[in-house]
């Protein structure tokens, strides 16, 4: 595989999509050169192609097979590991215009393009007393084809799972073009193989996602907050582990002392900046139970040592503190360059995982703010270092393998949600081991076998 360099055969493209659809200006592809993680291997593509429909995402694949050029397939931009970084000589295939939304009420079904955006899922099945429940933190921005690809988590996974839990039907585009519908509106089917879940989480390497049939459940019932702050991150990780024991909560997010103070720093929002750590908790139960697993929370958490516990029914009080821990990530990018990990331990083990980044960032010296999907065990460790100082560079990328390698030492997992990209595939042979990435690779070239779809992502 070679990028092109006969600009005539990319003419044909041009001439087969309507007006406008290839970009090839320069400044006008620099967006699409990234996602949020900045990868600064990123290529420069040979055009950008944004597509409006299957059969154009159709034309295009065909064009790029017979070219043998690459694709890396996009929606929103919003990924944390490098998954949509171009490659050189490339196919950008932009997703960003398909964004219809169809809700089937009575099947609770929701017909979905890639380029919709996760915000306007929820959004479209409120209208209808329905809720979509994934809902990563950047939900307002996050592209349902994105989600689909990376298998996105959330907030509120802890309870109501992640997006393959909510998949039920998929139409992909093939690497040469072919167009495949798996699964359906059916609630259950195990007609042949499980085909439908290989393409979640598979980051654009085995196909294009051109629609989603995602499963909505009823609208989510009235939610208790409670918001516990704690002396250091390890007692707050030990309520989690406590909580896990007695009950599933709807939501229990953790954030350590720098998470805390960078997103006061960058939008005040009235949190303790001495607190060591804060746990912020919901229970969306019927009301009788609703009590009884918010003081089972507080319980664990005054056993655990916390310094102070907060409940609250009101919506709106409890919906601040929950947009508080959405607000980390663009708070703590407002301090440096990043490097995002999304590492995940069974939940047992989380004392053990936080206590190891702590000593990770001591050793390196770097600063590594955490918030946590705690409930379930996955972390996001954030290293911050001076993209203009190559020692402190060096340092965080050696703090970002060590946490990858603490993760795998605790029998976790070196993404959780945010899916391999190009930033952790050298670490995903040390978890997967040699056969399974064998089959890995089995499984790629059959599906892929010119290479073409997102090279250098997983693989």
């Amino acid at each position: 595989m070679h990028p092109l360099t006969d600009l005539s055969d990319l003419a044909e493209l041009v001439d087969a999509l309507p007006s406008g659809a290839v970009v090839t200006e320069p400044d006008a592809m620099e967006k699409y050169r990234f996602d949020w993680s900045r990868d600064q291997t990123a290529g420069h593509p040979l055009a950008v192609v944004r597509v409006e429909d299957a059969a154009q995402v159709q034309t295009a694949v065909r064009w790029a097979a017979e070219h043998r050029v690459p694709v890396v397939p996009r929606g929103a931009g919003s990924g944390l590991s490098g998954g949509s970084t171009a490659v050189e000589g490339g196919l950008v295939l932009s997703l960003e215009r398909m964004r219809a939304i169809e809700i089937d009420v009575d099947c609770r079904v929701a017909v979905v393009e890639p380029g919709a955006l996760n915000a306007e899922v929820k959004a479209a099945a409120a209208e209808h007393g329905l809720w979509y429940p994934p809902d990563p933190s950047s939900y307002e921005i996050c592209s349902v084809g994105g989600n689909v690809a990376t298998n996105a988590g959330g907030l509120c996974c802890v309870k109501y799972g992640v997006t393959t839990d909510y998949v039920l039907g998929l139409d992909v585009v093939l690497a040469d073009g072919t167009l495949v519908t798996l699964g359906g509106k059916r609630i259950k089917d195990v007609a042949g193989l499980s085909l439908l879940k290989l393409f979640v989480g598979s980051e654009g390497t085995l196909g294009i996602v051109t629609r989603a049939l995602l499963r909505l459940v009823p609208a989510q019932e009235a939610r208790s907050t409670l918001v516990a702050a704690f002396g250091d991150v390890g007692a707050a990780a030990r309520a989690v582990v406590a909580t896990g024991r007695r009950i599933r909560p709807s939501m229990m997010e953790l954030m350590d002392q720098a998470a805390v103070n960078a997103v006061e720093d960058h939008r005040p929002m009235g949190l303790d900046r001495t607190a060591g750590a804060l746990l912020v908790a919901q229970s969306d139960a019927p009301a009788a139970a609703r009590a009884v697993e918010v003081e089972t929370m507080r319980a664990a958490c005054e056993a655990a040592g916390a310094t102070e516990v907060f409940v609250t029914d009101d919506p709106d009080e409890g919906e601040l503190f929950v947009a508080a821990r959405r607000a980390a990530f663009p708070a703590i990018e407002a301090r440096g360059a990043l490097l995002l990990e999304d590492v995940g331990v069974p939940v047992p083990q989380l004392p053990a995982l936080l206590a190891a980044i702590e000593t990770i960032a001591a050793e390196h010296g770097v600063e590594i703010p955490v918030v946590a999907h705690a409930g379930d065990g996955n972390t996001h460790p954030i290293i911050v270092y001076d993209a203009g100082d190559a020692d402190s560079e060096r340092r965080a990328r050696a703090a970002f393998d060590d946490v990858m390698r603490a993760a795998i030492a605790l029998g976790g997992t070196i993404t959780g949600e945010h899916g391999v990209g190009r930033a952790k595939k050298a670490a995903l042979p040390d978890q997967l081991g040699p056969e399974v990435m064998a089959l890995t690779r089995r499984v790629k070239d059959a599906l892929d076998p010119l290479g073409i779809l997102n090279p250098g992502a997983i693989l």
